[in-house]
């Protein structure tokens, strides 16, 4: 059963400087669910939490907390709490006085303070840190109490800004996993934004996938990544060949001058299409055996499995193995109709899922974001 909407924004767009940065997006959110808003920097994600939040306010479009509008609510009026990046601790303030600092200012009785703060820190894993100055902790740890601070509050939505940007990546993964059991531990709803799929795919109910300021899609990690609606959704989560194709008719796909069985059908007779297939998905086998064939351009190990990239008349298809294959061998590639997944063209189509030019070192390059960039980013 779809629990409750308890957030919906209607039609909502905002503007800066001239330059559109939502274009009319619409999106619910539910009760007691973990939403990751995830894209790269620059898709809106970060100005549609401020808004939720009250920091911001739309140009169009309405903001509803329980169905009642909350457009022109500020931000300390609204059931919110937000997690930034930059922690904000009060550093004249030990552990325990951060977190006691919102029910003080409620002129909460001392013995609910005590009870709640300790209550908090033994749930973010800081029991006996109390007394510690918030200076000498860790990154990881000044954010378990920046954590503790929001949520003693008890709000009914905690917003997350790219809380773990800052984070090395070992702290980053035990973050992921406190998070998502602090969560599911408190049923607080957790709307979370961030660049990276990783993240977004292990921590979340709900993804909503931005671009240019507008929704692209919204569904529960296996939907994003199992059955992306167009080009962008299925590069930006994980890695996908993309190839042009034709739907002949139901289920029968030709691209890359062979024609497949496919499970898609609901397309139009010799429907131009977007072909995505999954690089684990194909099977590497003989030339004589398989349905493409084509040269290996690179072989890249990945302590599971090779990464290699092989050339299919002029186009580079990325395919994940853990049977070696040389540099320049001639292999034939074998793939199961339910590893095809068949979508409209729209605007993205032909800007990704060609690896011609791809390494990792490039792959890291082109992602803009680095830690506390979102805070510009709108």
């Amino acid at each position: 059963m779809k629990k409750e909407v308890i957030i919906n924004l209607t039609d909502v767009s905002k503007s800066y400087d001239g330059e559109l940065v939502l274009d009319h997006i619409n999106l619910e959110i539910h009760d007691k669910e973990f939403v990751t808003l995830l894209g790269p920097s620059g898709c809106g994600k970060t100005t549609t939490l401020r808004i939720i939040g009250g920091f911001e306010s739309p140009d169009t479009g309405d903001v509803e907390f329980d169905g009642k509008s909350v457009k022109d609510v500020p931000p300390h009026e609204r059931p919110v709490n937000t997690v930034f990046q930059k922690y904000a601790l009060f550093p004249h303030l030990n552990v325990y006085e951060n977190v006691a600092f919102g029910l003080r200012l409620k002129k909460t009785p001392e013995d609910e303070i005590k009870t709640k703060v300790r209550d908090m820190l033994a749930l973010v894993n800081l029991k006996g840190f109390e007394r510690r100055r918030v200076t000498t902790l860790s990154g990881g740890q000044q954010q378990r109490v920046a954590i503790a601070r929001a949520l003693v509050n008890e709000p009914e939505v905690l917003l997350l800004d790219e809380p773990l940007g800052a984070l090395d990546l070992k702290l980053r993964k035990d973050m992921q996993n406190e998070l998502k059991k602090i969560q599911k531990t408190t049923g607080i709803t957790f709307i979370y934004v961030t660049h990276d799929q990783e993240e977004a795919l292990s921590m979340s109910d709900t993804v909503v996938v931005m671009a240019n300021g507008q929704i692209q899609q919204i569904g529960s990690p296996t939907d994003i990544y199992n059955e992306p609606e167009n080009a962008f959704v299925a590069d930006f989560i994980g890695e996908s060949n993309i190839v042009d194709g034709v739907m002949l008719e139901d289920r029968r796909v030709r691209f890359s001058g062979h024609t497949f069985d496919c499970v898609d059908s609901g397309f139009g007779k010799n429907q131009a299409v977007d072909v995505v297939v999954r690089p684990e998905d194909v099977d590497v086998v003989a030339t004589d055996k398989g349905m493409l064939k084509g040269t290996v351009t690179s072989v890249t190990f990945k302590g599971v499995h090779y990464e290699i990239i092989v050339d299919i008349n002029g186009f580079k298809w990325m395919i994940q193995t853990t049977d070696f294959v040389g540099e320049g061998e001639h292999i034939g590639l074998y793939i199961e109709p339910d590893a095809i997944h068949i979508m409209n063209k729209s605007e993205f189509s032909n800007m990704f899922g060609d690896y011609s030019s791809f390494s990792d070192e490039l792959d890291q390059l082109s992602d803009p974001t680095e830690p506390g960039d979102e805070e510009g980013e709108e």
